[in-house]
């Protein structure tokens, strides 16, 4: 998987990709602190992903439960595996480097 294959444009610096699924409320209080750390963080972006809208993404990702967050850097390697809710802390903290 590279960055080619995803469909939608990286962060200069880090991109946020969750992968949620539609009753998950996990899933949402994740997408709360990622949008909030990327709309706080200069060239971090956040993309959410369906998990049953994107089931080939999921696969290759390796994507078991809901939400997860890949981090990946510019050129759409996976730096960073966020499994649950994370705090802005740790948010803030693998897009950081």
């Amino acid at each position: 998987m590279s960055a080619g294959d995803l469909d939608f444009p990286l962060g200069a610096r880090r991109t946020f990709v969750q992968f949620s699924s539609a009753f998950c409320r996990p899933c949402s209080a994740t997408r709360q602190v990622l949008e909030r750390v990327a709309a706080t963080t200069d060239g971090v972006v956040h993309v959410e992903l369906d998990v049953a809208a994107a089931p080939g993404l999921a696969e290759a990702f390796e994507i078991a439960q809901t939400p997860t967050v890949l981090v990946l850097d510019a050129s759409g390697s996976v730096l960073h595996r966020l499994v649950g809710v994370p705090s802005v802390a740790a948010a803030r903290a693998v897009v950081a480097h």
